[in-house]
C-alpha cells in the first residue's frame, strides 16, 4: 500500500511540476503573450484526457505488465528540455507540437497513473480519497514551484532534477504494475457493480462533462484575465490552478468541505462582483482585482467538483467518472484557448463559464429534489437557488454588456484583443488602439495635427527628449512594439526607424486606420517576430533603441532580463541610448530597469511626464540606459521632470531563469 500511495504522489506531483517548467521554456519564444499559458493549459488538459482513456482501457486488461513497456520505453525522451522552434503564423499549432514532442509521452504515463492505481484498488477500498491524495500532490507541486523551485534552480537545472524524479517514478510505478493482479470482486466491499447497478445513464454523463467543462473554462478565463493585465508570469500561472486543484482535493476528500447552500450564495454574489470588475476597466486596483477574481474561481471550483463529488458513480465506473472529467476539462481547454478568440471579440468566455457554473449548480439542486422544497415555500432552499438563478443570468447580461461600446474596428487573435475607437478632442476627433484595457497609441484625425506625435511619445516625453538629444546626422532608431506607430512621426529625411512587433495584425492596422507610418519621413520598416529573437539574429545597429512592448498592460518579462539587456548592447552603437517604457499600473519596474543599468554599468535616468490633453500627451515614464553620460545629461537638462520615485530601492536583476514579481508588483 506504501509503493501505492507513494506513485499515486510523486505521479501528480511531476504531472503538475512539469507545466510551469515547460511554460518558462516556452514563454519567450512566442512573445510572451498571456495566450502561450493557454494553449499550454490545453496540451496538458488532452494529455490528460489520452491518459485518462488509456487508464480505463488498461483497468480492465489481464495483463497490466503491458505497462511497464511503455513506462521504459518513455525514458528516451528525457531530459524534457525543448528545443526552440521556428515561429510561423499558427503559434498554437507549433506549441502543441513541440509539447507533444518534448514531454508528451512521459506526460500521458503520468496521467493515466491515479485513475489506473485507483482501478486495481477499487475492490479492497474506497479509491476517491486516492483521487483527493492525487490532487494534493499536485497542488504541492504548484505551491513549491514559485517559492522553492523557480527563485533558486536554474531553467535547464529544473529539467534535469524533474527527469531525475521521472526515473524514480518509473521504478515504482514499475514494480506496482509488475506486482499487481486483476482484482476480483468482493461482495464484502460492495463496490463492484452488482445486478441492479446499470452505470451511469447519458444524462448523467452530460452533467458530469458540463460541470468539469465549466470549471475548467473559468480557470483559463481567470488566468488569461489577470495574465494580461499585470504580468505572464509563473505566479500569476499558478495561483488560480492551485485553487483549481485545492477545490479537487477538499471535494473528494470527504463530504464535509462541499456544503451547497453557502457556496451558492456566494457564487451569487461573487459572480456578479466579477463581472462588474471585467466591464470596470482599469480602475480597478489589483488587490481588488486578484480578491474577486480568484475567489470567484475557487467558489466556481467548489460548485462544479463538489456537484461532481455528489454524482460520483460506483467505483466499478471510476475510470468512465475520470475520463469524463477529463474529457471535459478537454472541452474547456478547446474553447478557451481556440474557440473564443475566433468567435468571439471580448473576454465572453469568463462570464459564459461562470453563468454555465451557476446553472449547473442549479441543475444539481433539482437533481436533488429542491423543486419540491422550493415549492414548500422553503426559504433556506429558496434563496441559494435564486442565487445561483442570479450569477447564470447575471452572465448572460455581462456578455450583452461588453459589446455596446461604440468601436471603429475590432479584432482578436492568439495575442489578445485589439480595438479602434474615436473620441472628441478639442482639436478635433482623436483615434485610439487599445490592447486589452490598455491604449497602445492615438492620433488626431485632423489634417493639421495628424503628424504630431501623442500618447507616450509626446513632446514632454521621455523618448521625445531623447530624439531631440541625439546628433543631427541620420539616426538609426529601433522601437521594440509597433502600436500605432507613433515614434515615426519623429522622423526625419534620412533616419531609419524599425519596428519589431509579434502580432501580425498591427502592422496592418498600424497602416490603415493611422497614418504615421505612411506618413513619415523617414524610411520606416517593420520585423515580424519576438524582437529579442529577430535582434538576436541581425548585425545592425543602432543609435537609440526604444522597448515598449506590452500585452495589453502586461510586460513580456523576457525583454527586461540580463540576457536581453546583453542583446540589446550588441545592436547598439558605442553610447547609444536603451530606453524602457515602464509606464504601468500594475508593476513597479523602476527597481529591474536600475539592475539593467548595473548589470550593464551604464548610466541611468528616469523621466516622467504628466497628461497634457493640450498636445494629445498621455503621463508616461521612460528610463534612459547609456555609457555616454554626457549625452545622459543633455537629454534630462531638457526633461521637466527627472529622477526615481524610490531612490533607495535595491536594484533587481532579471535573468532568464530568475524572474519574480513579487518584489515589483504595486499593491
Amino acid at each position: 500500500m506504501v509503493l501505492y500511495l507513494a506513485t499515486i504522489f510523486l505521479s501528480a506531483f511531476l504531472l503538475f511540476q512539469v507545466q510551469p517548467i515547460m511554460g518558462r521554456f516556452i514563454l519567450p519564444w512566442f512573445g510572451g503573450t498571456p495566450a502561450v499559458w493557454s494553449v499550454c493549459l490545453l496540451f496538458f488538459q488532452a494529455a490528460l484526457l489520452a491518459g485518462y482513456a488509456y487508464a480505463h482501457w488498461l483497468g480492465s486488461r489481464k495483463n497490466p505488465r503491458i505497462h511497464i513497456v511503455l513506462l521504459a520505453a518513455s525514458l528516451v525522451f528525457l531530459p524534457v528540455i525543448p528545443t526552440r522552434p521556428a515561429i510561423t503564423d499558427t503559434p498554437s499549432a507549433r506549441i502543441l507540437l513541440l509539447l507533444a514532442v518534448t514531454v508528451g509521452v512521459p506526460y500521458f504515463l503520468l496521467s493515466a497513473t491515479a485513475p489506473l492505481l485507483q482501478k486495481w484498488l477499487a475492490s479492497e477500498r474506497s479509491p476517491w480519497r486516492l483521487y483527493a491524495l492525487s490532487n494534493f500532490g499536485s497542488f504541492l507541486a504548484l505551491l513549491s514551484y514559485p517559492f522553492l523551485v523557480e527563485p533558486y534552480v536554474r531553467l535547464r537545472a529544473q529539467a534535469w532534477v524533474w527527469s531525475g524524479l521521472y526515473i524514480a517514478f518509473v521504478t515504482l510505478c514499475g514494480v506496482v504494475a509488475w506486482a499487481s493482479r486483476p482484482a476480483a470482486p468482493s461482495s464484502e466491499s460492495g463496490q463492484e457493480a452488482g445486478p441492479t447497478d446499470a452505470g451511469p445513464t447519458f444524462p448523467t454523463i452530460l452533467f458530469w462533462l458540463g460541470l468539469s467543462a465549466a470549471g475548467s473554462t473559468v480557470l483559463l478565463a481567470t488566468t488569461n484575465i489577470l495574465t494580461q493585465d499585470v504580468a505572464v508570469s509563473p505566479f500569476l500561472w499558478i495561483a488560480p490552478l492551485a485553487l483549481y486543484l485545492l477545490s479537487f482535493v477538499l471535494t473528494f476528500e470527504s463530504d464535509r468541505w462541499y456544503l451547497r447552500r453557502p457556496f451558492a450564495i456566494a457564487i451569487g454574489v461573487l459572480a456578479p462582483a466579477s463581472y462588474a470588475v471585467l466591464n470596470a476597466g482599469v480602475g480597478i486596483s489589483l488587490s481588488i482585482q486578484l480578491a474577486v477574481y480568484l475567489a470567484a474561481l475557487f467558489v466556481a471550483c467548489m460548485i462544479s467538483n463538489g456537484e461532481l463529488w455528489l454524482a460520483r458513480p460506483e467505483p466499478s465506473h471510476l475510470t468512465a467518472f475520470y475520463l469524463t472529467i477529463a474529457g471535459g476539462g478537454a472541452l474547456g481547454g478547446v474553447f478557451v484557448a481556440l474557440i473564443a478568440p475566433r468567435i468571439f471579440k471580448e473576454f465572453d468566455e469568463y462570464p459564459l463559464g461562470l453563468a454555465a457554473t451557476c446553472l449547473l449548480g442549479l441543475v444539481g439542486w433539482m437533481r436533488a429534489g429542491a423543486w419540491s422544497m422550493w415549492t414548500k415555500h422553503n426559504i433556506m432552499v429558496r434563496i441559494p437557488l435564486m442565487a445561483l438563478l442570479i450569477g447564470g443570468l447575471g452572465g448572460v447580461v455581462a456578455i450583452n454588456l461588453s459589446g455596446v461600446r461604440p468601436i471603429v474596428a475590432k479584432w482578436r487573435n492568439f495575442y489578445g484583443i485589439l480595438q479602434v475607437t474615436d473620441h472628441p478632442d478639442p482639436k478635433g476627433a482623436m483615434r485610439e488602439l487599445t490592447h486589452g484595457r490598455i491604449k497602445h497609441g492615438s492620433q488626431y484625425l485632423e489634417q493639421a495635427w495628424r503628424d504630431r506625435p501623442t500618447s507616450y511619445y509626446g513632446p514632454h516625453s521621455g523618448v521625445a527628449m531623447a530624439l531631440n538629444a541625439l546628433p543631427e546626422a541620420p539616426r538609426q532608431i529601433a522601437v521594440i512594439g509597433l502600436g500605432t506607430g507613433t515614434m515615426a512621426a519623429w522622423g526625419r529625411r534620412g533616419d531609419l526607424v524599425r519596428f519589431y512587433e509579434i502580432n501580425p495584425l498591427v502592422p496592418t492596422i498600424a497602416t490603415t486606420w493611422f497614418t504615421f507610418l505612411p506618413d513619415s519621413r523617414a524610411k520606416t520598416d517593420v520585423v515580424l517576430g519576438d524582437a529579442r529573437i529577430q535582434m538576436e539574429r541581425e548585425v545592425s545597429v543602432f543609435d537609440l533603441i526604444g522597448v515598449d512592448a506590452f500585452s495589453s498592460d502586461a510586460i513580456p518579462m523576457h525583454l527586461l532580463t540580463a540576457e536581453a539587456a546583453d542583446i540589446y548592447r550588441k545592436r547598439l552603437i558605442p553610447g547609444g541610448l536603451l530606453l524602457f517604457h515602464i509606464s504601468n499600473r500594475s508593476l513597479n519596474l523602476e527597481p529591474v530597469t536600475r539592475g539593467l543599468a548595473q548589470h550593464l554599468n551604464w548610466n541611468a535616468a528616469q523621466i516622467l511626464a504628466e497628461d497634457s490633453p493640450s498636445t494629445g500627451e498621455d503621463g508616461s515614464r521612460w528610463v534612459i540606459l547609456t555609457e555616454n553620460l554626457g549625452l545622459l545629461q543633455k537629454v534630462t537638462q531638457a526633461a521637466p521632470h527627472v529622477g526615481w520615485t524610490d531612490p533607495n530601492r535595491k536594484p533587481i536583476l532579471w535573468t532568464d531563469d530568475f524572474a519574480s514579481l513579487w518584489h515589483v508588483l504595486k499593491w
